[in-house]
């Protein structure tokens, strides 16, 4: 109850849109980067090592430029951890929430320019941006006051792995490490290879904020490479994940092949996706569940774990709900994200784009009734996939989680119901 709430900002309004946009050109104008963190490494910029950041709207825009983690820095960013766990452990627990305390005050200081690397690092819309930052605020006051609830007796595992996804890159990056630091961890924050200058931007918060650098150090890298390399160290004492469940289940059996020195099992925090569904019948207010499978499907294009792939709707009110959500896909405006008119953004890469666009392909020529809004020119230079429906004839005929913009609908009647659920 006397937590206080992230930061909003009226995007109705005039002059809260003026003194945005200021921020967003001052963003636009930024060198971005990010690179390994590691605290006994001095600073180093190699430039040999870099890639560039496309946005994935535009890929001729570049947004910065990144050196990924190799396998010394991450077993020498390993080995700092353990030599400072000790130390971090022994903080004061209210010492630990006063850090992240902060850390949430320069997140909101400096949102302008974190919403702005966020549309062009990740593809997303102004309002999703926008709630990105409000949702890291909000974790990181959060675990401050879970560090200051922690029972006297509590002690933390040692160096935590938190690796996070591309579709909330600063959010869920900072719920991560902040629940780690809280607990008295030290952290190795492995970020989505796509968009680790927004978590380069996190780390520095936290750094500027109180937090030791050798009790978070950040490893930009592949899932192979940066993040296998940290799996297979056996100092390792836990590992928050989240991500695809075919990568949990493989970071699992890793871990599973060692115990820590008391001979416990090393602890993984896992959140993963799932085919999720709406049922809609004949009682339903067509008006708002179309609203309401607008969103859950297309926000993000469709790049959410919560995002509806399957939509159930009952025959006899099928024809009415299906006829006015395809006009309201139509009104969808698809294109990029930094206006505010964009509904639907960009897939995030190249191979998110493949593989959505096969599955498409695989069902069409499978005979289900494929239907696709049009591409306009604006995504021409983007990896867009537009909205799409997909008639099929049972649940079964979707065999896994699709991460784009695709809904999937299945017709059922009344009678159909418990056996549509089992």
């Amino acid at each position: 109850e006397q937590r206080v709430n992230s930061a909003g900002l009226d995007l109705a309004d005039d002059s809260a849109l003026q003194a945005l946009a200021d921020g967003l050109a001052q963003s636009a104008a930024t060198d971005w980067w990010a690179r390994p963190l590691v605290a006994a490494q001095p600073s180093s910029w190699n430039a040999s090592r870099a890639r560039p950041v496309l946005n994935p709207a535009d890929h001729r825009d570049v947004v910065g430029v990144v050196i990924d983690a190799d396998r010394g820095e991450v077993d020498l960013a390993v080995s700092q951890a353990v030599q400072a766990a000790g130390d971090w452990a022994a903080v004061p627990p209210a010492q630990r929430a006063a850090c992240l305390r902060r850390a949430a005050h320069i997140l909101e200081e400096g949102r302008a320019g974190l919403i702005g690397l966020i549309v062009r690092e990740a593809g997303k819309s102004l309002p999703s941006a926008l709630a990105e930052v409000r949702e890291a605020v909000d974790f990181l006051r959060y675990y401050a006051e879970q560090a200051e609830a922690l029972p006297p007796a509590a002690r933390p595992l040692g160096p935590v792995a938190c690796i996070s996804p591309w579709n909330f890159p600063l959010a869920i990056f900072t719920g991560q490490v902040a629940a780690a630091l809280a607990a008295g961890n030290t952290v190795l924050a492995k970020p989505a290879e796509q968009t680790s200058l927004v978590a380069a931007q996190a780390v520095a918060a936290l750094h500027e904020s109180g937090i030791p650098a050798a009790a978070l150090q950040l490893l930009p890298g592949t899932g192979e490479r940066a993040g296998a390399a940290l799996m297979e160290n056996p100092q390792l004492a836990g590992v928050m994940f989240t991500g695809s469940f075919d990568v949990a289940k493989s970071i699992a059996g890793t871990l599973a092949q060692r115990l820590d020195d008391a001979g416990r099992v090393i602890p993984l925090i896992a959140e993963t996706g799932g085919v999720n569904a709406m049922i809609v019948d004949s009682s339903a207010l067509a008006e708002q569940a179309v609203a309401d499978i607008l969103v859950s499907a297309f926000d993000s294009a469709g790049q959410r774990c919560s995002a509806l792939r399957l939509l159930c709707v009952q025959e006899d009110c099928a024809d009415n709900l299906l006829e006015m959500l395809r006009g309201a896909m139509a009104q969808l405006r698809m294109g990029l994200p930094g206006r505010l008119e964009t509904d639907v953004g960009p897939l995030i890469d190249a191979a998110s784009q493949a593989a959505v666009e096969a599955h498409i392909r695989a069902m069409r020529a499978a005979g289900f009734d494929v239907e696709q809004l049009d591409r306009g020119a604006e995504c021409r230079h983007g990896t867009f996939v537009p909205p799409t429906l997909i008639m099929l004839d049972a649940v079964g005929d979707l065999e896994r989680e699709v991460f784009g913009p695709v809904l999937h609908v299945v017709r059922y009647r009344s009678e159909e119901l418990d056996g549509l659920i089992d």
